[in-house]
């Protein structure tokens, strides 16, 4: 026999043209290639033609009937077995329909009938080679998720159309040196799915989070359909939001970092060199030369954050001087300072 098609779609022998489609249609929802982007998209790829075949051979009355009587072989060879030696006759047995060839359909053209418009809308494709237009089935969408698209599918007209439910989002926190170096971020999940013989299992997922250097507050990472299944319904899409974690030292400002520091009156009149540790660990240090004022900021270009469109650049680091002035001064120090800044005695 060879396969075995009515094992592939989970039906009996005395299936109906119903429950083949009705057992497509579940099958096909799982395992269609753009449905399945991830880690077993070949696998779905494999899987998604042998539904597509078993549902074209037994739902065609004359390839249902070569197959049942002679098997996988003889349908698409075209040459039944020789019956076993000394049965009757002795002879070949004949074929139902000498004049057939095998000729299977298009996997995605049997997807395009079963989940597409009615007849009155289904057209020719505007390559004009004479395929059935592809309404209603999964298509990558630019940013490499995947989207229905089909008539009906705001809820009126074919029956080929479901529903998607609303995209499920939550809040990944992020550091600052995540979001400054870059980092991958493993995501454990649990969902409902349907397995082959649509009854719903739960299971567990990893999902790895590529964090971007660069990347900001707001940041939506997408992974489509890894929502909930339920029949009929198209899986949400389930959407990590980045939020950043504060940090202890630095503050972003866009693409700017900035920092806080507190100087001495002294420093600030006879100079200093402020150290600081970046977000990727090098020690920083800039030299005060000048007089500092209260408020003053310096600026140090391409020491603040990456710009994610642009990975060579950054943006700068800002560091805003606060003078902390003595709250005291003995009359001697007062003196002293009088005479060097060049006041009477």
């Amino acid at each position: 026999m060879g396969v075995d098609y009515y094992n592939i779609l989970k039906v009996n022998r005395n299936a109906s043209e119903e429950d083949l489609r009705k057992a497509y249609r579940r099958l096909a929802m799982i395992w269609h290639p753009d449905k399945n982007l991830g880690n077993n998209k070949y696998e779905a790829e494999a899987k998604f033609k042998q539904i597509s075949e078993a549902y074209d051979v037994l739902s065609d009355p004359q390839k249902r009937q070569i197959y049942d009587l002679y098997g996988e072989e003889a349908l698409k060879t075209g040459q039944v077995p020789t019956p076993p030696r000394g049965g009757p006759h002795n002879m070949r047995n004949p074929h139902p329909n000498p004049s057939f060839r095998f000729n299977p359909r298009d996997a995605d053209d049997i997807y395009a009938e079963l989940f597409g418009s009615s007849s009155s809308a289904a057209g020719e494709s505007s390559s004009g080679r004479g395929r059935k237009g592809r309404d209603g089935f999964f298509r990558s969408t630019a940013n490499g998720g995947a989207e229905f698209s089909g008539v009906g599918n705001s809820g009126t007209g074919g029956g080929g159309a479901f529903r998607k439910a609303a995209p499920v989002e939550n809040v990944l926190l992020c550091s600052l040196e995540d979001l400054y170096k870059g980092a991958k971020k493993k995501m454990k999940i649990s969902r409902t799915v349907l397995d082959a013989s649509g009854k719903l299992r739960t299971l567990e997922e990893i999902l790895t989070i590529d964090i971007k250097p660069g990347w900001k507050k707001g940041t939506k990472v997408t992974f489509p359909e890894k929502g909930n299944e339920e029949p009929g319904i198209i899986p949400a899409d389930l959407v990590f939001v980045i939020e950043e974690k504060p940090h202890h030292v630095y503050a972003r400002d866009g693409n700017d970092l900035t920092v806080n520091q507190e100087i001495s009156l002294l420093e600030a009149l006879t100079g200093k060199t402020l150290e600081l540790m970046t977000l990727d660990g090098r020690n920083l240090n800039i030299p005060l030369t000048d007089i500092v004022k209260p408020g003053h900021e310096i600026v140090v270009r391409n020491e603040g954050m990456p710009i994610s469109r642009e990975p060579r650049k950054k943006g700068n680091l800002r560091i805003k001087m606060d003078v902390n002035y003595p709250t005291r001064l003995t009359e001697a120090q007062k003196s002293d300072l009088r005479r060097v800044l060049g006041g009477s005695s």
